[in-house]
């Protein structure tokens, strides 16, 4: 079909608002288009031509921008400039505006003499406090840390990916001293539970780097090991204030001190401990490489056993990464200890780092693997949440596994479904209804109704994540913050706790039972 001049005009301002609506680049769209067809693709230079209304596309490369974007020819060719849904970024983890009176009670001198009686009191420790700041303001700023990004890819030079041997050579290169010592699992007590615990590796200031020998077997790891190492020689001059790397005990993570409170030694260590993690990760997994990788292996979470990267490392990366915004990532051990947790897409959770799950719905995917002892070792799932008044809708991907001490634990990364659905189609919110009314109906899990499906799929093409469609071959499954919240009309009661009454549902009970009461005669 020709296309007339200002008619080509708009085909690129539409193609240039989609591509941007996706967070696409150029480049990235043209790769997109040779995964598509190679022989039709068009290149990064003539893409930028049809955008600037320079070039008039044929009818095979609007065909294959259709296809890509999910949308059917003719709305390129319309010569019209209709409204695209574009992502709803506002959806965030952002609480409502409520006017708060007392205000002098959040003063600073206040705050610094309560959080310290409040963690002692809680037997919290100062070291998950500060990863608890310290993850919320991962949430808030979309985890964007460019200064830490621009340090990575200076170091190593965007190389994508790099090996064990490579590892080496850039902690030699900056003056590290790698050595090598044994040290076996052995039980440490973390709460009231006994879990194995190994000394992965530590750095000794100003320049030694020491090695748990068993990382030999496992690369992936050891790679992580030495670009986090790496991280405090090139941003802190190697000053040695950083925590060693433990595997099990303290859940997991890098050990914490047995006294509950709050110090200064407390949070230096745990932004340090953090810095230097997304340090590792920005070096292992550049931005720009690391993106199209994950373009080229729809977001597997397997592709990283190709380059020997963990699938922690793949999932935490892939949430910075991705051109879609509305991710989360779990990591949790058993009964229920959510390690970490990062929800850039605001997904409602009532606990945080570090804490127990007391009331766990059995049908979230991250906790029914825990319980899970047979059975596959990963899956997908699609998910309806409800939240007030409204349904959610997340896919996830989620993966059991060991950590280095052999403790079981299970990954899990998902997004938001419904901006992508929004950007997809009008008809998005009647589709997420019919998805939850479906699931309702039927004990709190159903097929996805065939419209719904066809909806995510698109969608999901957009997004390129491969294990959304694979969600759809199950049931979904409707799930909620608290099992005691349970919105299906026959509850489950699976593993739910007795719980005391509060004083606001005796208030209600009481106020109901005198509003039924008639007046005496």
């Amino acid at each position: 079909m020709a296309l007339h001049s200002r008619n080509a005009h708009l085909l690129g301002r539409k193609l240039r608002a989609l591509r941007k609506a996706h967070g696409l680049t150029l480049e990235e769209l043209s790769a997109r288009c040779i995964q598509l067809d190679a022989e039709r693709a068009p290149s990064v230079s003539y893409l930028s031509m049809i955008e600037g209304g320079k070039r008039v596309p044929s009818a095979e490369v609007v065909a294959l921008l259709a296809a890509l974007f999910q949308r059917e020819p003719e709305w390129f060719l319309d010569g019209t400039l209709s409204a695209e849904p574009g992502p709803d970024r506002a959806r965030a983890a952002a609480a409502p505006q409520v006017p708060f009176e007392p205000a002098f009670l959040f003063s600073k001198e206040l705050l610094q003499a309560a959080i310290p009686e409040l963690l002692a009191q809680t037997g919290t420790t100062g070291r998950q406090f500060a990863h608890l700041l310290i993850r919320s303001h991962q949430e808030i700023s979309r985890n964007d840390y460019p200064d830490l990004e621009r340090a990575a890819e200076e170091v190593g030079a965007r190389v994508f990916p790099l090996g064990v041997e490579d590892l080496i050579r850039l902690c030699k290169h900056h003056g590290l001293q790698l050595r090598w010592f044994e040290c076996k699992p052995v039980l440490a007590r973390d709460r009231d539970t006994e879990l194995r615990s190994v000394l992965r590796s530590f750095y000794d200031a100003p320049d030694v780097v020491f090695l748990n020998r068993a990382l030999q077997a496992h690369p992936a790891r050891l790679k992580f090991d030495l670009a986090s190492h790496l991280a405090h020689k090139v941003l802190h001059g190697g000053d040695g204030l950083k925590s060693a790397h433990a595997t099990g005990g303290q859940m997991g993570g890098s050990p914490h001190g047995p006294n509950a409170g709050l110090s200064p030694e407390d949070v230096l260590h745990a932004w340090r401990d953090f810095e230097c993690s997304f340090f590792a990760g920005a070096l292992l997994c550049p931005k720009v490489p690391f993106r199209r990788f994950l373009s080229r292996e729809s977001h597997r979470i397997e592709a990283g056993e190709k380059i020997e990267l963990t699938p922690a490392v793949m999932m935490r990366r892939m949430t910075k990464v991705s051109a879609y915004p509305h991710w989360h990532f779990f990591d949790a051990y058993p009964p229920g200890y959510l390690r970490a947790v990062y929800r850039g897409n605001g997904i409602p959770l009532p606990w945080g780092n570090m804490a127990q799950v007391t009331d766990p719905c059995p049908h979230w995917a991250v906790f029914r693997m825990l319980q899970q002892t047979r059975g596959p070792d990963r899956g997908s799932q699609i998910s309806v949440l409800r939240e007030g008044d409204r349904f959610l809708l997340y896919a996830c991907h989620s993966r059991r596994t060991e950590d280095m001490a052999g403790n079981p634990h299970v990954l899990s990364v998902g997004v938001d479904l419904v901006p992508a659905l929004r950007s997809h189609t009008a008809e998005a919110d009647r589709l997420l209804d019919s998805i939850a009314q479906a699931c309702l109906g039927k004990h709190g899990e159903a097929r996805v109704p065939d419209e719904a499906a066809l909806a995510i799929r698109g969608a999901a093409k957009v997004l390129n994540i491969g294990w959304i469609p694979e969600a759809l071959e199950r049931p979904a499954r409707i799930i909620c913050p608290r099992s005691s919240n349970c919105p299906r009309h026959e509850q489950c009661d699976v593993g739910r706790p007795s719980r005391a009454l509060e004083i606001t549902e005796l208030r209600q009970e009481i106020a109901g039972k005198r509003r039924r009461a008639r007046p005496a005669a």
